[in-house]
Formats: C-alpha cells, sequence, structure tokens
C-alpha cells in the first residue's frame, strides 16, 4: 500500500508542504472534484502526497487506455477499497484478483445477466418504478430525483437479488437495514481517507467501535435472509441469492459459503444501486436544462410507446430507445458514477512516459478526466452533446477511453442490468411527465462511494404523449432486439458481446 514507485516523482500541485505533503489542499468532503481541480495543467499522470502515501493518478485518455491493456495491467484495490473489504468481504468489487472467491462467484453469477435473466427481472423493474409514480402522483410539490432514484434502484436490486421488500415507497422511515448499510460504507470511507495519516490506527479503531452496531445489524439480516431461504429448501434460481445458493460450479462441483454469500449481496445492494441512481439523476439533470434535448426524449418515448401515458415498454422496446440510451452514456462519459479504478502491472514494466511501475506500485484512472481528455472527446468535451455517441461520431474513436463501467475481467458484471433499468425508468418518467427544474440550481456532487448530484429537484405535470409516427432514425439504426448494453462498447467503438447474452465481469 506504500506505492512509493521507486522514488520516482511526478507532476503535483503548488504548495506542497512538510510532512503533510499536498494534504492542506484537499477537501476531505469531495475528494474527486478537489483533485480534478488541482489537476489542471499537470499533465497525464501526477501525484497527490498525502501525509507518507503517495497517491499517482492518471488523467489521459492515451495512457488510460495503455493500463486497461490486460496482458499488461489488473485491478488494484485502492485504499479506499481496502477500507471497504471490512464491509463488503470479498465480493465481486473489493476481492483481490488471487482469491478463488472472486473467480467462483463471477462463474456462479454470469448466468444471472443473461437475456433469459433479464426477462424475468423486467417486470419487477416496470414494479418498482410504478411504485415510484404512485407515490409522486400523490405528491404536492417538487421532488428530490437524487434521494427518490436511490429509493427506486434499491428497492429493484434487493427484489432481483434477493426477492426482499424493503418497503422504500410504503414506509414513513426507511428500512433500519438503509442507515445501517449507509453508516457502515461511511465508515468504511472514513478510515480509507485517514489511512495515510498519523495516527490512522488508532482513528481507525475509535470508527470501528462507533459502527460495530451497524456493521452487526447487516450482517445479522443478511444471514438470517440465506438461514431462512436454505431452511424453504426453494431451489428456484430465479433471483441471485437462489443462483449461489443452488448453483455448483459446472467444472468444479464447488459452492459459495454463506459469508461469501452475504459478501456478494451486499457488493449487489451497495454497488448495483447508487450507480444506476447517480445515472438517471445526472441524465435527468442535464436534459431538464436544454429544452431541445428534452423535446427529443419525449418525441422517442411518445413514438415508441404511443399515447397512453400509462404504456410500460415490453422488455424487447427497451433497446429501441436509442437517444435515452445516449443520454445515459454522455452522463456517465461527463460524471461517472463510480467515477476511478485502480491498476497495478502483472510485472515490471515501463510506461509510455518512460515510467517504471512495479507490480507493487498503482495508479488511479480519474475517469472524469479522461472522459473529457480534449484529445478524444473534442474542444467541447465538457459539454453534455448525447449525438457524440451516435455510431457515425463513435467510430474510429480510440479503444478504451470510455470506461463509465471499469475496464477488463473485472469490469462491471451488470452493467446490462443497470442500463436496462436506467433506460426503461427514464422512458416511462418522460412518457408520463412534463419535467420543470429550479433554472437557478447549479449542479453540485455528493461523494460516497459513487457520486450523485445534491439538491436537484424537479417540478412534475401530468402529460399527455403525442401522437408521433416512426421516424428515419429509427428505421435506420439497425436491430433493435438486443439488450442497451450490447450497443456500444466501452471503448465506444463497436457492438459488443458485453450485451445480455454473456454478461459483462467485475
Amino acid at each position: 500500500m506504500r506505492n512509493d514507485w521507486s522514488g520516482q516523482a511526478f507532476p503535483h500541485p503548488s504548495g506542497r508542504r512538510p510532512i503533510a505533503g499536498d494534504a492542506l489542499g484537499a477537501d476531505s468532503a469531495a475528494p474527486l472534484q478537489s483533485t480534478m481541480e488541482r489537476a489542471a495543467g499537470l499533465g497525464p499522470i501526477f501525484e497527490l502526497k498525502i501525509f507518507d502515501q503517495k497517491f499517482v493518478f492518471v488523467s489521459g485518455a492515451e495512457l488510460a487506455a495503455e493500463l486497461a491493456d490486460e496482458s499488461r495491467f489488473a485491478k488494484a484495490l485502492s485504499p479506499a477499497l481496502v477500507a471497504l473489504r471490512e464491509f463488503a468481504g470479498e465480493g465481486l468489487f473489493t476481492a483481490y484478483n488471487d482469491e478463488t472467491s472472486w473467480s467462483l462467484a463471477h462463474d456462479l453469477l454470469r448466468p444471472a445477466f443473461t437475456k433469459d435473466a433479464m426477462r424475468r427481472y423486467h417486470p419487477i423493474m416496470l414494479a418498482a418504478a410504478q411504485e415510484l409514480f404512485d407515490v409522486w402522483d400523490a405528491h404536492d410539490g417538487p421532488v428530490d430525483v437524487s434521494a427518490d432514484m436511490t429509493r427506486l434502484t434499491m428497492e429493484t436490486i434487493s427484489r432481483t437479488a434477493f426477492s426482499t421488500d424493503f418497503g422504500s415507497f410504503s414506509r414513513e422511515e426507511p428500512h433500519p437495514f438503509i442507515p445501517a448499510m449507509i453508516a457502515a460504507l461511511k465508515a468504511g470511507q472514513r478510515k480509507g481517507m485517514l489511512a495515510s495519516m498519523p495516527g490512522a490506527g488508532l482513528m481507525a479503531k475509535r470508527i470501528d467501535k462507533r459502527n460495530a452496531h451497524h456493521q452487526a445489524y447487516v450482517d445479522r439480516l443478511l444471514d438470517d435472509i440465506i438461514v431462512a431461504r436454505r431452511a424453504s429448501e426453494d431451489d428456484d434460481d430465479h433471483d441471485l441469492l437462489g443462483i449461489m445458493l443452488n448453483t455448483p460450479h459446472p467444472e468444479t462441483g464447488a459452492r459459495l459459503d454463506d459469508v461469501n454469500i452475504r459478501h456478494q449481496i451486499l457488493t449487489f445492494l451497495v454497488a448495483g444501486h447508487e450507480t444506476t441512481s447517480g445515472a438517471l439523476s445526472f441524465a435527468l439533470h442535464y436534459l431538464t436544462r436544454d429544452p431541445a434535448l428534452l423535446a427529443r426524449a419525449h418525441e422517442e418515448v411518445d413514438r415508441i410507446l404511443g399515447t397512453d401515458p400509462d404504456a410500460e415498454p415490453a422488455f424487447e422496446q427497451v433497446a429501441k430507445f436509442r437517444f435515452l440510451r445516449r443520454v445515459l452514456d454522455e452522463g456517465l462519459r461527463l460524471w461517472p458514477t463510480a467515477p476511478a479504478f485502480t491498476r497495478s502491472p502483472r510485472e515490471t514494466t515501463t510506461l509510455s512516459t518512460g515510467h517504471i511501475m512495479r507490480p507493487e506500485d498503482w495508479a488511479i484512472v480519474v475517469l472524469p478526466l479522461v472522459h473529457r481528455d480534449p484529445a478524444v472527446w473534442g474542444d467541447d468535451a465538457d459539454e453534455f452533446d448525447p449525438d457524440r455517441f451516435l455510431p457515425e461520431r463513435s467510430r474510429g474513436r480510440a479503444a478504451h477511453t470510455y470506461k463509465p463501467f471499469g475496464t477488463g475481467e473485472r469490469s462491471c458484471i451488470g452493467r446490462q442490468f443497470a442500463l436496462h433499468e436506467a433506460v426503461l425508468v427514464l422512458a416511462r418518467l418522460l412518457h408520463r411527465y412534463d419535467l420543470s427544474a429550479n433554472p437557478a440550481y447549479e449542479l453540485r456532487i455528493a461523494e460516497r462511494l459513487t457520486l450523485m448530484p445534491v439538491g436537484f429537484e424537479l417540478g412534475l405535470t401530468r402529460r399527455t404523449p403525442a401522437d408521433v409516427p416512426g421516424t428515419l432514425e429509427e428505421d435506420q439504426a439497425g436491430p433493435s432486439d438486443t439488450c442497451p448494453a450490447s450497443s456500444i462498447d466501452q471503448a465506444g467503438l463497436k457492438a459488443t458481446s458485453h450485451g445480455c447474452p454473456s454478461g459483462s465481469q467485475k
């Protein structure tokens, strides 16, 4: 974890101090955004020294693409993910590459994201969305978009992962699991941030002591769910829990133990709800800032869903919302809700920058900077333009320059699940409501494990969909019977097998 890079130096912000290093210029409430601000003029690779810990960051798309080469590099765990392991254990997101539990869980869970599995989840997603809309219809005044999207995606993932309803739309107070989970996550986040400070061990013990009851409650609730499912002798693999409990590895016959199953459920709950709710919130923020884009979105949903505002998209229709998909892609370009990943070389290697990198060294790829590199995305890279993901504009784009779901064999196993849910929800929401944003609102972003707009509210008015005939764009766009996740690969280049049939990885 010392990450000394053999003593090699990198550009760093001015104002470095003895002992504290670059810590005084960091914003503990917004470490990613403050790092982005401090990166200006430092080039494609730079460092921050926080007390005795060196953090090396990559902001250039060309160098990020180099680190995405799976033959030379692999996933590494940053201090934040090491701290998260105390909560999520050897889950898909936090496991080390050589832990056998990762490969076993990955192989067992791949069938949970096939096209057939997605068909099973589709009505669950629709039902959760309708419950949110019922709440909105009875609500006066603007709604808190990020909070409500988070409630929606939490219900969706809990119902599809282990058939549990947290009652987010019927309870006045959230289910106790949710604040306990959030508290445990925040404790891990604080420990990760403090890891390089003097006295970090003592502070970590104090944090653990204050958080112990939250951690115990989360573990106990999930363990009880696992025990109850085993006792029921239910061998139906209709959800992720059923697959993990009942499915042996097809080659070795190995099974996940109950502790690792708990870790996997936690991973899906944490990673599977905040990322999607953030993607939806950013998409709605940018759409409602531009009347022309919002009009195009309304036109697309009306053309596909017709004039009934209560119409629900069929599974096959979700892939037809190509403009909505581009809106989501562009929001994830500017603000990827999982905003960074960390890489280490498989063996000592020399980077294109001339730096020597050993297996014990690691670099953090800062996606909001990589996704704004003008060399790839043009001089308007800071602007929101969904049409930059049109096939004719994506064709020829450098590989591995768009990575909102991570990279390589450890990229997100649930990306097609998240995209199917996000497109479905966006389509239903826009078909049902006219949206009005506060013109004075300036985007503010909270940094938790993921990125999320805060203070973002929308006014909702029931709308009457227009009668829109089919358009040339739909006719020329090609086949539409695939999962939305299969349309553009993570490099932004071409159709890929990362769609519903095969699943992607984490």
